[in-house]
């Protein structure tokens, strides 16, 4: 049960490839505006729609849940802690539900989502993908160097993604300009392809009135011109897209289109970044990063200013090595026992200690081999672990044994 948005359905993509390599069928419910688009990305599921985010039709929705109801399914994996997916897990025996379910009207988060939110109550230690995080409902987990595939230029020029759902972590028309400019120099066609929903057309209109000329007719703006189908299509044959945390970003990363993605804001790489290899993350790292979305900002968007520095300009259009501005990292993806992982080529990744450490107590607790010949960690077992994890329950390594 995946009834989040865009960007998510494509995160779910490890957890899918996990359960479909069991040999069984496998079943996805998904909002109906996705539902097109997700028999395409998993072509080799049985896909299933309901109305999450729009009133929903009644004689549909009784429909869908009738036909789930029936179903007998070994596991239910409902990812969203939401009223809609709670109330759909209540169709289910609670005892085959993973993740998030409802139990006599009570929402209840099983160990290994309890401990997530646990984890993420530090976000600049978070050491996880929520791709991984929701891979890690279902043991063993699907190889992660093998859920999308290594990131390889096509020829068709530059994916410039406008903006994500909130403003604060995109890069406003003026700043923009400058980095879509310095990137150049590193695709294989001049070409430079605008994308986004209707709502973001006045702002590529801006961005391309503050292009000089002989930029701006390199220009295609796509902005509200393309269905899910047509957005596919196109960023298939890109060099490279630049974007900030979208659905777009991990589209480009599940077609295997390199990404130079720009986290800002409430937005933290270790969470949501790209996921596969030969991706670029540019992330804001100052004291107050990352931030909560849902409080305005002290800071005069603070983290907006290394994206306008020389130097980040001159190292994200390939022209030299060194240091970025202070209060920015650059970081290549690369993979790990656990799952993707971020490491740094510019800058100084001041949590990369604390990071590692939390993330081989995850690897530990899910039983990972890796995690296994590290050293232990009683301070992360006493923040991460409470008591019914292991009284009441089994340990989540041993969930799909049983």
């Amino acid at each position: 049960m995946q009834l989040a948005r865009f960007g998510d359905l494509l995160q779910t993509k490890r957890l899918i490839l996990g359960l479909a390599a069991s040999g069984r069928p496998v079943h996805l419910l998904v909002d109906s505006s996705l539902g097109k688009l997700a028999s395409r990305i998993y072509p080799d599921v049985s896909v299933h729609t309901i109305d999450a985010h729009s009133p929903p039709d009644p004689s549909s929705l009784k429909g869908t849940l009738v036909d789930l109801a029936g179903l007998r399914f070994h596991r239910v994996y409902n990812l969203n802690f939401a009223g809609m997916s709670l109330a759909v897990s209540s169709l289910f025996d609670p005892g085959v539900v993973r993740g998030y379910s409802l139990n006599e009207g009570q929402p209840l988060r099983d160990p290994w989502a309890a401990m997530a939110f646990r984890w993420t109550k530090n976000r600049r230690q978070a050491a996880m993908n929520l791709a991984d995080f929701w891979a890690g409902f279902a043991l063993p987990m699907f190889p992660a160097g093998q859920v999308n595939p290594p990131a390889v230029p096509r020829g068709g020029g530059l994916g410039v993604a406008m903006a994500g759902r909130h403003a604060r972590r995109s890069l406003p028309p003026d700043v923009l300009a400058g980095v879509v400019q310095a990137m150049l120099p590193v695709l294989n066609t001049p070409k430079i392809f605008l994308l986004g929903t209707a709502g973001e057309k006045p702002a590529a209109r801006e961005l391309m009135s503050l292009l000089p000329a002989r930029v701006s007719g390199m220009v295609d703006d796509l902005t509200g011109r393309t269905g899910l189908d047509e957005l596919c299509d196109r960023v298939s044959g890109l060099d490279r897209v630049l974007t900030p945390d979208t659905g777009v970003m991990h589209l480009a990363a599940h077609l295997g289109v390199p990404v130079t993605a720009v986290f800002l804001s409430s937005a933290w790489c270790h969470e949501t970044g790209p996921y596969g290899q030969g991706h670029t993350v540019w992330q804001a790292v100052l004291p107050c990063s990352p931030c909560l979305e849902s409080a305005s900002c002290p800071n005069e968007h603070a983290c907006l200013e290394p994206f306008k520095r020389r130097e980040f300009l001159r190292l994200v259009g390939g022209k030299i090595t060194g240091d970025p501005p202070p209060g920015l990292l650059g970081l290549d993806t690369r993979f790990d026992p656990l799952g993707v992982t971020y490491v740094s080529f510019a800058g100084s990744d001041r949590t990369l200690a604390e990071r590692t450490r939390v993330r081989a107590f995850i690897a530990r607790h899910l039983g990972i081999e890796w995690g296994q010949g590290l050293p232990p960690a009683p301070d992360l077992a006493d923040r991460l672990v409470e008591d019914p994890d292991f009284m009441l329950n089994k340990p989540q390594a041993l969930f799909e044994a049983l």
